[in-house]
């Protein structure tokens, strides 16, 4: 039997779901994913950061290969196709493919990135969401981003669409819906230590550790 576990972890920005990913990774003594990932997807394929970087969590749409004003063509282990456009769904399985060999290997925390549809079939799996209230979403973004109130609202929304529309191309499921999770928080109700050790204890009791 696998002992490793996988916690997959969504957010909203502003929700400070990656300072909680990065608590409960530390408590738990377990490795942290989050834009790492983009790295990692870059070094297994070969290919150029930039193009992870461009379709990070974006939902199938423009051709990344149009960089190159064309075709992207290279062989690969069957990963995509000699003479294929390099799109973002190109991408993503590649990104699938890296975060499923890292929660083969070891216990680790996704942030993001369809890793709780991604690793589904995982034996022991968590997949939690964080939310928070649009005040205190707003008063992170400020005081993080150094921005005003209208600047902090518009980075908000534009995220939030462009999660949104990533997880549910890629998942075919409802980002931030109650049903596609085991636990969804509202981190603004205990605030940011005290979540992380309620989801650590739900996390817990779940996996029996």
């Amino acid at each position: 039997m696998n002992e490793h576990y996988v916690i997959n972890l969504g957010r909203q920005l502003g929700s400070g779901g990656k300072e909680i990913g990065e608590k409960l990774a530390k408590a738990l003594n377990i490795a942290f994913y989050d834009k790492e990932l983009i790295q990692l997807a870059s070094d297994e394929s070969g290919l150029c950061k930039e193009f992870f970087e461009k379709a990070d969590e974006r939902a199938q749409q423009t051709m990344l290969g149009g960089l190159f004003g064309g075709r992207f063509q290279f062989i690969s282990d069957g990963t995509i196709p000699y003479g294929s456009y390099l799109n973002n769904d190109s991408l993503f399985k590649i990104q699938s493919d890296v975060i499923r060999q890292l929660a083969e290997n070891q216990s680790c925390l996704f942030v993001g990135r369809c890793a709780d549809y991604i690793l589904r079939d995982h034996p022991r799996h968590v997949n939690i969401f964080i939310s928070a209230s649009k005040e205190a979403r707003l008063e992170r973004l400020m005081k993080l981003h150094e921005i005003n109130e209208e600047k902090a609202e518009e980075m908000m929304e534009k995220a939030d669409k462009k999660r949104s529309s990533y997880y549910n191309y890629y998942s075919y499921k409802t980002w931030g819906a109650a049903e596609t999770y085991h636990l969804c928080v509202d981190s603004s109700v205990l605030g940011i230590d005290k979540t992380v050790e309620y989801i650590l204890q739900f996390i817990k009791h779940k996996l029996n550790l």
